[in-house]
């Protein structure tokens, strides 16, 4: 009992302090969070209390208003930071991988599995829905590098449904906050084992990553990598 409550003595200022960074961050961004998420509980629980005088019921109407207030409080809190954070990742080189990173249970994430010298790069998800391909730079060139990575993958990969989205506010384009839902809402066509085998089959295509060739030990001063890739 004793180990348990110094756990959760030590677990609550870490949480804490979470929460209070999180709302410092938000803040820079959304200089309003603040007034909105108090005005949310004031509001939520006014209502509620004023309710429970209607009924002569205002104690247990006060106290399911203080629950519900503090309920609605967190959920406009968590909505305006992701939207602040998403703010601040728009724009940056790899903001879509890491949307992606945070998409949930089922999917499978591999960043950078393509890009070229202008630094255009597509990143891969894999989970019940197929292969999605997320795309982020400039939307011509990624036309080509989505079309390059597909014929590369069609050698492995037949019969899975494979998805494209180029992150953007263009038309025909998805915006980086929508990208986590635009996948979720993909029909789900696989199950489980299948999901896992085409995992090891583009597993075993390799990414750019492994691909990318490197020399043993360290390189000489002054020494280039070859243009064509693998030198003969």
């Amino acid at each position: 009992m004793a180990r348990k409550e110094n756990a959760d003595t030590t677990a609550n200022p870490g949480r804490l302090k979470q929460i209070a960074l999180t709302y410092k961050m938000t803040r820079r961004a959304d200089s309003k969070v603040g007034l909105v998420v108090a005005g949310v509980g004031i509001v939520t629980f006014g209502v509620f209390l004023a309710v429970g005088f209607l009924i002569n019921h205002p104690v247990y109407a006060g106290i399911l208003g203080f629950i519900l207030a503090f309920l609605a409080m967190a959920i406009v809190f968590g909505r305006r930071a992701e939207r602040a954070a998403f703010g601040q990742m728009e724009g940056q080189p790899g903001a879509a991988a890491a949307v992606l990173e945070n998409v949930g249970r089922g999917w499978t994430t591999t960043p950078a599995v393509a890009m070229n010298r202008s630094q255009d790069v597509v990143h891969r998800a894999v989970g019940k829905a197929g292969i999605v391909l997320v795309a982020e730079g400039n939307p011509n060139r990624l036309k080509t590098l989505l079309a390059a990575e597909k014929r590369r993958m069609a050698r492995i990969v037949v019969d899975v449904p494979v998805h494209d989205i180029i992150v953007g506010d263009g038309e025909g384009q998805v915006p980086l906050t929508k990208v986590r839902t635009t996948l979720l809402k993909l029909p789900r066509v696989l199950a489980g084992p299948q999901v896992t085998a085409t995992n090891d089959r583009l597993r075993a295509m390799g990414d750019l990553m492994n691909n990318m060739p490197l020399p043993k030990g360290p390189m000489p001063k002054g020494m280039r990598m070859p243009r064509g890739g693998k030198s003969r």
